[in-house]
């Protein structure tokens, strides 16, 4: 059944993956089985697949749909259970940008990976997600930018985060970022797509 059920999240089927988290649920396995054993391993094979271009963004995102139907099954059950995330990540697109595709996708997959995820939208300003993170305990903040010029602001967050003395990493990511600038800019991580971007911050959470 968990077999299946990571076989009907790579393929998209929302109604089949909401159906055999019922079934496994009415079966009386844990939730937390249920997550660890289907949906999350379902989310790692596609962001394999992502990562060697043998599925694109329209099927990850359908994908990701599907999973976050099952995780809406799933929630109450392990808040129930006391079962906690892997890790609290805040991440939105940086001030002056208002493209969200590459932070939607990294924000599915982070969820779908087990990670608590604290969206703050587009257009953020630094401060925005200083509260954020130091409201919820989070363990990571990742940033989005797809224009050159907004990049910028990227620096601005990395400057306020080392001012408040929070000591979480900041991740970035977007088309025209690279691992040169994230170093340029002292961000601790740097992922060039929404695969990578849950290894990176998984590596960062756990350091």
């Amino acid at each position: 059944m968990l077999k299946e059920m990571q076989e009907a999240l790579i393929a998209g089927k929302k109604a089949d993956v909401e159906s055999l988290v019922d079934q496994a649920l009415a079966a009386g396995l844990p939730a937390a089985r249920i997550l660890n054993e289907g949906l999350i391993p379902g989310m790692e094979r596609l962001g394999v697949l992502f990562k060697n271009n043998e599925v694109f963004i329209p099927e990850v995102l359908v994908a990701a749909r599907a999973m976050n139907a099952g995780l809406g099954k799933l929630e109450p059950h392990l808040a129930a259970a006391g079962v906690k995330p892997r890790g609290i990540v805040v991440i939105g697109t940086v001030k002056g940008d208002l493209h969200d595709i590459g932070k939607n996708l990294v924000a599915m997959m982070l969820r779908g990976n087990g990670y608590k995820i604290v969206d703050l939208g587009v257009d953020v300003l630094p401060e925005k997600y200083l509260e954020a993170a130091k409201a919820n305990g989070a363990g990571a903040i990742a940033l989005s930018a797809l224009l050159t010029t907004t990049m910028v602001q990227m620096k601005n967050v990395v400057d306020a985060v080392e001012a408040s003395g929070l000591g979480i990493p900041v991740v970035i990511g977007g088309a025209p970022v690279t691992r040169d600038y994230a170093n340029q800019i002292r961000a601790r991580g740097f992922a060039p797509d929404a695969a990578s971007a849950v290894e990176e911050i998984g590596r960062l959470i756990a350091a």
